[in-house]
């Protein structure tokens, strides 16, 4: 991917785990009847997500990865 379509993913992603992370922590309502969405779950994979591409784009702005004591 591209440098601007990993900046445009970044940027959908980190606002998507901010919505879920809204609409997870909001208090249950038993007259509406149980959540049908897993928004916390939503909320880690699209953060996730995120870490992702902040690593790729760290790769794409030429950031070697870090040689470990064995190689």
């Amino acid at each position: 991917m591209t440098f601007g379509t990993t900046l445009v993913a970044l940027l959908a992603f980190l606002a998507l785990a901010v919505f879920c992370g809204w609409r997870g922590g909001r208090n249950p309502d038993p007259k509406s009847g149980p959540r049908l969405i897993p928004w916390r779950l939503i909320m880690v994979l699209a953060a996730a997500a995120v870490f992702l591409l902040i690593v790729h784009l760290a790769g794409l702005a030429g950031v070697a990865p870090v040689q470990g004591p064995f190689r």
